[in-house]
């Protein structure tokens, strides 16, 4: 899957191991690896529906967005990025298996 990011500060931190270690704590740097790993790794968003990391779609103010489990409270927050002719394919709610394009939205704690 293709995989970029909506900041160039959120994508500088994640970068590396060093520029994630020094963002984000090592223990929340590594659980940023292994779910950007596994995004780009696999085909589609469907691929990754029983993964680690429980993947789900956000509600509300944050519809249209999905999350990925890091540590504790904070999620990794990623779009999917659609042309126009894909949004028609969604019009119901998102196809897990037509999300080929995600852009990564933030690292953070949205319950707070």
């Amino acid at each position: 899957m293709k995989v970029d990011f909506q900041d160039k500060k959120l994508a500088k931190d994640c970068a590396d191991d060093r520029s994630r270690m020094r963002a984000f704590g090592e223990a929340r740097a590594k659980k940023v690896r292994l779910r950007l790993t596994a995004l780009v790794a696999a085909s589609n968003l469907e691929a990754l529906r029983n993964a680690p990391g429980r993947i789900h779609e956000l509600r509300e103010d944050r519809a249209g967005q999905f999350a990925a489990d890091l540590d504790g409270p904070f999620r990794l927050i990623f779009e999917p990025v659609l042309s126009a002719e894909e949004k028609g394919a969604h019009a119901d709610g998102f196809v897990w298996s037509k999300i080929t394009h995600v852009s990564i939205v933030a690292i953070e704690d949205y319950h707070a």
